[in-house]
């Protein structure tokens, strides 16, 4: 790979009488830009499709059926981290016309098994974080356990004659 990376060259054709550093210097740039220019028309060529998290406008123009789910959560962040774990393209519009404001999850129709995958991941996340309790309040819980079990002892110190 290093060998392939070291024996790239480039063949720059120069006409002039007298070869010069600002005659070399002109010749580099206009390759730049010739570059330049050919890249820029290819990326004209393709188009870049939008992927992920999106508007629900570009959603609808990619033409292939768009369906939503409600949510309720406030917390929709952690849905959207899973959302591109799975590959959907998704778009999320809040309804604030209700309280407390509900989501609406748009997604592509192909994409219905992934978002039903994605889902049922992020219920299984929130029941797991429903069933544990804090840490900090189960240990003052046994703290207090503990003060009243034990009685407070007070030590005496007397010296012996």
């Amino acid at each position: 790979m290093q060998e392939e990376v070291e024996s790239r060259t480039v063949t720059l054709m120069v006409n002039g009488t007298k070869f010069t550093g600002r005659l070399l210097k002109d010749a580099i740039t206009k390759y730049m830009a010739h570059r330049k220019e050919k890249k820029l028309q290819k990326s004209r060529d393709s188009p870049v499709k939008p992927c992920g998290k999106q508007t629900v406008k570009e959603l609808i123009g990619q033409n292939q059926g768009v369906s939503n789910i409600e949510v309720n959560d406030p917390d929709i962040r952690k849905f959207e981290r899973i959302a591109r774990k799975y590959g959907v393209d998704y778009a999320v519009k809040k309804d604030r016309s209700t309280h407390p404001p509900k989501y609406l999850i748009f997604f592509k129709a192909r994409d219905a098994d992934a978002l039903t995958a994605a889902f049922s991941e992020y219920t299984a996340k929130k029941v797991r974080k429903q069933e544990r309790p804090s840490v900090l309040k189960q240990l003052a819980k046994f703290k207090e356990l503990v003060k009243s079990v034990v009685p407070e002892r007070n030590r005496k110190k007397e010296l012996e004659r």
